[in-house]
């Protein structure tokens, strides 16, 4: 078989599975489950079925990470500053202190309730406590509120927190107090020069587009595009987050691009596409087979249960004890934390560690996924409206 028969059929392969997964937001209505968890068990059922389909592990994480650079770039678009400024508090607090607390919350309850090593237990906990932004951003769109602000702005500050704190302790590769200082270390250095990076490049962008205007509305978009990819790429050779850094440059940019429609289509469209391919390749990094052992599903669910129904209302509560929040948001911030793509991705990074029992502790936060966008995703539309939280205009969206 020639190499050009070879890329045709991947290219048909891509086309075909991007065509149908846009008709599972057609899916998505009838049932009420949420797209992204449709794409990754369709994806992960292909692979069972045709192992051939399952991409190399370092294709996985940069795949992932490039739709998840423009997923989170669209979500500081859709909110920009003046909206986030309002809840920047909550928003802080719950991307930063809340996800410390839910990882030692977490990494406790699984060491003693499973028996798992402190180290692995850390992995575990430090993976499946980012809220995810394509799954928040694809539950929440049609609704408003300051209640979903802070939830949106959760999910693209803590994920930025967790990636770097997942990071530093696959690079050191054990506990201890050397190790946690050098992890602190790391950490805080990629938060600030995400922080600034951020900040710089999203008044570059506007200064980019006050000063050289496009020729066009289509090019417009096209360098907004490649901006965040310069974004991206110089904070993370500056050692800095780079998912922090676009996400805050698409916040600066928001207010001042909301009306140039072409351009934020544009963006939505590639957030929609981000959203497709990340659930899909991460499906396709998923062993069935492994999912089903006893030692992986039940504590997945337990896991899963106790993050969502003690861990995080706990915590959640205490980070908004000075809120402002209404007794009814305060309640959907509380329910509405979903897992999603960005805990798979920090699985795939304990999957190639090296770690003690990192097949089965990748196989547990596939579960808890599962278990969050499938039990509290659906749930989303019903307890909004039992709480009374207004719909709003449905965002755009690229399904047909």
């Amino acid at each position: 078989m020639s190499e050009s028969y070879r890329f045709g059929l991947a290219v048909l392969g891509a086309g075909g599975t991007g065509l149908l997964a846009l008709f599972a937001r057609r899916i998505t209505a009838w049932t009420r489950i949420p797209a992204p968890l449709l794409l990754l068990v369709a994806a992960a059922v292909a692979a069972q079925a045709w192992p051939r389909l399952r991409p190399g592990a370092a294709g996985v994480e940069d795949i992932v990470t490039v739709a998840l650079i423009y997923v989170l770039f669209e979500g500081g678009l859709a909110m920009g500053w003046r909206e986030v400024r309002a809840a920047a508090g909550p928003i802080a607090l719950l991307g930063v202190a809340a996800t410390f607390l839910t990882v030692a919350g977490a990494a406790v309850f699984v060491h003693f309730a499973f028996g798992i090593a402190w180290f692995g237990a850390t992995l575990l906990a430090t993976a499946i406590s980012p809220t995810d932004p394509a799954v928040v951003f694809s539950v929440l769109s049609g609704l408003s509120g300051r209640a979903m602000t802070i939830l949106a702005g959760e999910s693209g500050a803590n994920d930025p927190v967790g990636i770097a704190l997942m990071a530093a302790l696959v690079a050191e590769g054990a506990l201890g107090w050397g190790a946690f200082g050098h992890v602190a270390g790391v950490f805080v250095l990629q938060l600030v020069v995400g922080t600034a990076l951020g900040v710089a490049g999203g008044r570059f962008v506007m200064w980019l587009e006050r000063r050289i205007p496009a020729e066009s509305g289509a090019l417009a978009a096209l360098r907004m595009a490649l901006c965040v990819l310069l974004i991206f790429g110089v904070t993370v050779a500056a050692h800095g987050s780079g998912f922090l850094a676009v996400f805050l440059a698409g916040i600066l940019a928001g207010d001042h691009l909301s009306e140039q429609g072409e351009v934020v289509g544009f963006h939505v469209a590639l957030a929609n596409l981000g959203e497709i391919v990340a659930f899909v390749v991460l499906g396709l990094s998923v062993r069935l087979a492994d999912l089903a052992h006893l030692d992986v599903w039940l504590p997945g669910v337990l896991i899963a249960a106790v993050v969502a129904f003690v861990l995080r209302p706990l915590f959640v509560r205490l980070c908004l004890l000075r809120s402002p929040l209404a007794s009814n948001e305060r309640a959907f911030v509380i329910f509405g934390g979903l897992k999603g793509a960005v805990p798979i991705l920090l699985g795939t990074m304990i999957l190639h560690s090296g770690a003690e029992q990192s097949h089965r502790l990748f196989g547990i936060v596939v579960v808890v996924v599962i278990f969050s966008v499938l039990v509290q995703g659906t749930l989303i539309p019903t307890v909004a409206r039992l709480l009374r939280l207004a719909p709003a205009p449905q965002r755009q969206s690229a399904a047909p």
